[in-house]
């Protein structure tokens, strides 16, 4: 196939065009190298695509609508993997209007080139926190998302929303996926594993919120692009089990579906801080503080329909993946 992924630069993005590429995928990858977090990191990683047989990268940015339409006019997509997007929780409170001109008007300018082009399957980057005020564990997708906690999250929401209109009015087949704390190697800078062993590692505190009580269903890169491929290559189809009196948000009468993507075990953070201390062979000094604003105490996939659709089921342990991230960073950092 042919197969178009956004945020080619990006954590995710990067595992899963690698992943396409060892099976004989042709990719086109497309970022706009954004400085939201080092952008070194990110030409890092495309550094390591570029050098690999059937990929090409594009350097642009999804809410360019002239640029998105040239692109989509240009080329025969089969496959659209949507990942690129502005990340982050606590960003979006100080910055909304970057998430709402990458979000909202990026994934528009998406969904309509895979519309008018012809595209077989979009599968696009939602979130875990799309459950915001959700008590209920563990997270199904079946369950009402109607009370985000954050500006990201209410953007990701939307994306759904958006993602079913455009599979109700067109049949464009649509598959939404809810990433669940997503770590390892190549990671993220912003996420609380990259922080934590760079403090730890330099003999500073580490900020502990919600004083360590936080449960996150924290999944492994290479489960998440391996589940991501296999969502792929499952086309969106109408369900049979749609009823209009008892609606499924994740199932539909058009070609939609969504599914939970995370590990299905979620470990509380101070034993998360446990694995990586052991991992680094040194302990963190902790700043324990309150519950930050727009986080949830929790998160935990019910990834049931995931499994059944596509038989994904992740394998990787924590402190597996703890200890592959760690030997990532020594390396790449000289540490």
């Amino acid at each position: 196939m042919t197969v178009l992924v956004t945020g080619a630069a990006g954590f995710i993005g990067s595992f899963v065009a690698h992943r396409l590429l060892d099976r004989g995928d042709e990719v086109v990858g497309l970022d706009n190298i954004s400085d939201y977090y080092d952008p070194k990191l990110k030409l890092a990683r495309l550094a390591r695509l570029e050098a690999r047989n059937g990929f090409r990268f594009l350097r642009q940015d999804i809410a360019a609508g002239d640029e998105m339409k040239k692109l989509f006019a240009e080329n025969r997509f089969d496959t659209v993997i949507h990942l690129a997007a502005q990340a982050g929780v606590r960003h979006s409170i100080e910055n909304p209007g970057a998430y709402a001109q990458s979000n909202l008007v990026g994934f528009t300018n998406i969904i309509e080139g895979c519309r008018h082009s012809g595209v077989k399957h979009l599968v696009f980057a939602s979130s875990s926190s799309v459950y915001g005020a959700n008590e209920k564990l563990p997270f199904s997708v079946s369950d009402n998302v109607d009370h985000p906690v954050s500006f990201y999250a209410a953007t990701k929401k939307a994306n759904e929303l958006m993602a079913h209109s455009y599979a109700h009015l067109y049949r464009l087949p649509v598959t939404g996926l809810r990433f669940f704390t997503v770590y390892g190697p190549w990671g993220r800078p912003d996420m609380a594993l990259f922080q934590f062993v760079r403090s730890i590692l330099a003999g500073e505190p580490i900020d502990v919120f919600n004083h360590g009580r936080h449960m996150r269903d924290f999944t492994y890169i290479d489960d998440i692009a391996e589940g991501v491929v296999r969502v792929a290559d499952r086309i969106a189809t109408p369900s049979d089990r749609w009823d209009p009196k008892a609606p499924d948000p994740a199932i539909s009468s058009a070609p939609y579906r969504l599914y939970n993507i995370g590990n299905n075990r979620p470990v509380r953070l101070l034993d998360f801080i446990a694995a990586i201390e052991k991992a680094l062979g040194k302990k963190a000094k902790m700043n324990m503080l309150p519950l930050q604003k727009g986080d949830v105490e929790a998160t935990y996939a019910d990834i049931e329909a995931l499994r059944e659709a596509v038989g994904f089921s992740p394998s990787t342990p924590i402190e597996e993946g703890i200890g592959r991230f760690v030997e990532w960073y020594r390396g790449y950092y000289g540490v």
